[in-house]
């Protein structure tokens, strides 16, 4: 339920990308939201930097399909994009196994075809692709080697550190290819369907944001290898409708209060031999959080988080022996998010970030001292990247504006050094630089100006485009641009009357006195940050053309704004949140230009269930309310997710069914459509039908759309479109219609 995060902008001012503008704007439709080529323009997928920085490689989805990805190679010197791997040319269309559509269902990825990840050999002249289950290799000058043909999918393929190996999983078991030789070998003893060797389990894909199972030490003489055991998972039966068909797929799901995979981490060396188990502790009900090699590979560091999520551990991992000390804790009172900042130095010191002062912050820990790096009522959003040489720490973080990402440095070394923002205020930024921290490719975004890549050096200066993006001349949003309403930032108080609460709101150009209707955007999840800057979605600016006004509030319970604006959520989703949405409600439809009797409330996911928990709590407050996908009981959701904020269902049953969305079902007295997939593997499909059953129980009118085989995130234009026609006509049938002939 993670949801996704965007963008970067460097030293040029967006508002001098923007071309003039035509007087009379092409009428936008909800055909063309949804089209190819896409309107956001070439926004490049996995954007990465060669070894040696001459090249920028990137997938873009083709011009007649926005769906399908090839893989290009940018020259930044003089602007030159070549494509290196055709996706239709060297695929065979061969359909994805369920091993392969659950792990991009994890990603978030489902929807998409051909090439959809990548790696660079360190030798810089070669790159690993795999593709419709196996492995190609290949080089700039257009040729393909193809490493694997087999019946079964090659799973998590890498390149070793040194580029020697290329290592994945077939079958449960960890391979490894020798690049110089051809030689393939098993180096894991034999998976199983409820054991594998080197792949990252369920819960840390879908929750913990770690999708790798497997890691090469820099000198390439050691892999550390992840041996899940998910015997002890709770399997589910899960039926997927599909048009044509009905599959029952027996699941392994740990369902909040259930039992999760056993997680244990080997040492190894490329062949499989010196094979020794890591020692983690005597608990096995824990999670491996993150898994980082030290620059010299003697060693490794393992974040080991406790199953109540209170607590994480830096364990020092020795190489050869499996032998592990304890450097350090984090702990809370409440819950730990976890970071990819973890940063070992040469110097034996590791940079991390924690959130022990009230906000996340860097810190520096050397022989058993710690040092403050960053401070202050701001949040760390992660590192970028560390220049040794330089002694310079660069970071993404919302100091500033608490809705916008800029990039940061500092120098590490200097007590009480301040941070020198390197992007532009009033665009939101993401940054990946290379190892040394002296290149950077950033993407940035802000009103009016889709996701733009650029290669930038350590001071934050732009070096060449990698995709400008301007939307200009064939750009295929620039007829529409004209029409664009600007979003506005403000704050709002929560229901606390203490609190401020980020809030933004885009609104149609409307003749003095008249009133329009709001469609009111609600996720509200923790993992999330509901009110961003950046590029205004062409969904969001066709729903203000047809007469609406688009709002979001972000509530207590987000992330973003520091731990003591999270926590009141603890033990107590669906509160605190629903609270200040309501409050959000309030202050809207005070507003000029609001119609009060038309907020129409409309949320996926997470934001499925606020939508019904905004209903349940406030009846008659809204117009109507459209659930997608929505979580109604938390028990039902997995370990990871609903324990770190709900706690162990077992110990804690009255949190939970106070927190769920079915035992308030009949107090809903305005109209609700209820959206879900039918093959659902991530909110499955009980969370729909228990409520269904409430609702019917109690004689609560409601309306029902469900799709046949579609999973949590739905794809496809046809299929989007269908279901934006669905939910336009259903608030047309309650009395919020569009506005004739606007477009």
């Amino acid at each position: 339920m993670t949801v996704s995060r965007l963008a970067l902008a460097a030293a040029l001012a967006i508002a001098a990308t923007i071309p003039a503008l035509a007087a009379t704007p092409a009428r936008l439709t909800l055909e063309r939201v949804f089209a190819s080529p896409a309107l956001t323009g070439k926004v490049p997928r996995l954007p990465k930097l060669s070894p040696d920085g001459r090249l920028v490689t990137v997938l873009r989805n083709r011009p007649d399909d926005l769906e399908r990805y090839d893989l290009w190679a940018i020259d930044p010197a003089t602007g030159q994009a070549r494509m290196l791997v055709d996706s239709q040319k060297l695929g065979t269309g061969a359909a994805l196994t369920e091993e392969e559509r659950m792990q991009r269902e994890r990603a978030r990825i489902g929807n998409l075809k051909g090439i959809v990840a990548y790696d660079w050999a360190p030798d810089g002249q070669h790159l690993v692709v795999p593709l419709d289950g196996d492995i190609y290799l290949a080089a700039l000058d257009g040729s393909v080697r193809r490493l694997t043909s087999t019946k079964a999918p090659e799973l998590d393929a890498t390149v070793s550190e040194r580029g020697r190996y290329v290592s994945f999983v077939r079958d449960q078991a960890l391979h490894v290819l020798d690049l110089s030789t051809g030689q393939e070998k098993q180096v894991s003893p034999d998976g199983s369907d409820t054991l594998s060797w080197g792949l990252a389990e369920f819960i840390a894909q879908e929750e913990m944001q770690r999708f790798r199972g497997h890691w090469w030490a820099p000198d390439d003489r050691r892999i550390a290898v992840a041996r899940v055991d998910e015997s002890p998972v709770e399997l589910t039966t899960r039926t997927a409708i599909g048009a044509d068909k009905t599959t029952t797929v027996q699941q392994r799901y740990p369902r909040a209060g259930t039992a999760n995979a056993i997680v244990d981490l080997y040492l190894m060396n490329p062949d499989g031999s010196g094979r020794v188990q890591a020692d983690l502790g005597p608990n096995k009900d824990i999670y491996v959080a993150r898994v980082d090699w030290l620059p010299d590979s003697s060693a490794l560091i393992v974040q080991r988080e406790s199953r109540d999520q209170k607590r994480l551990d830096y364990l020092r991992v020795d190489a050869a022996t499996g032998r592990s000390t304890l450097l350090f804790s984090d702990t809370s009172d409440t819950w730990i998010n976890l970071s990819d900042d973890l940063k070992p130095l040469k110097d034996g010191s590791l940079v991390f970030s924690s959130e022990r002062s009230g906000f996340r912050h860097l810190y520096r820990w050397q022989n058993g001292q710690t040092q403050v790096l960053t401070s202050g009522e701001w949040v760390v959003d992660s590192v970028a990247a560390i220049d040794e040489a330089g002694h310079r720490l660069y970071f993404t973080a919302n100091r500033g504006r608490s809705y916008e990402k800029q990039l940061f440095a500092l120098d590490y070394l200097t007590p009480g050094a301040q941070p020198v923002q390197l992007t532009r205020t009033g665009t939101n930024n993401a940054v990946k630089m290379d190892k040394t921290g002296r290149l950077a490719l950033v993407t940035s975004s802000g009103p009016g100006q889709p996701p733009q890549v650029w290669l930038a050096d350590g001071s934050g200066k732009r070096l060449a485009w990698v995709e400008e993006n301007r939307v200009a001349g064939d750009h295929p949003y620039a007829p529409y641009l004209a029409g664009d309403a600007r979003p506005e930032f403000g704050r709002l108080p929560a229901a606390d009357g203490r609190t401020m609460l980020d809030y933004r709101i885009i609104r149609p150009k409307l003749a003095r006195g008249r009133k329009a209707p709001v469609f009111f955007r609600v996720y509200g999840g923790p993992q999330a940050q509901d009110v961003q800057q950046g590029f205004v979605s062409p969904l969001d600016q066709y729903l203000v053309r047809q007469g609406f006004i688009v709002f979001a509030v972000g509530n207590r319970g987000q992330e973003g704004r520091g731990t003591a604006f999270q926590k009141p959520a603890y033990h107590a989703l669906g509160s605190v949140e629903v609270a200040d949405q309501l409050a959000g409600l309030a202050w809207l439809k005070r507003q000029p230009g609001v119609d009060p009797s038309k907020v129409v409330v409309h949320g996926w996911s997470y934001g499925g269930y606020m939508t019904l928990k905004l209903l349940e709590a406030a009846p008659h407050a809204f117009a109507a309310g459209i659930a997608g996908a929505p979580v109604t009981r938390w028990d039902l959701y997995d370990t990871h997710y609903s324990e770190h904020y709900m706690g162990d269902p077992r110990t804690g049953r009255v949190d939970y069914d106070r927190s769920d969305a079915l035992h308030d079902a009949a107090k809903i007295a305005d109209p609700l459509l209820l959206v879900h997939g039918l093959s659902d593997d991530n909110v499955l499909f009980q969370n729909s039908t228990e409520f269904m059953a409430r609702m019917q129980e109690s004689r609560t009118p409601f309306e029902m759309a469900v799709y046949p085989g579609k999973t949590h995130s739905f794809g496809g234009p046809n299929i989007q479109v269908d279901l934006w026609q669905r939910m336009l006509r259903f608030l047309s049938l309650h009395g919020v219609k569009l506005v004739p002939g606007r477009g």
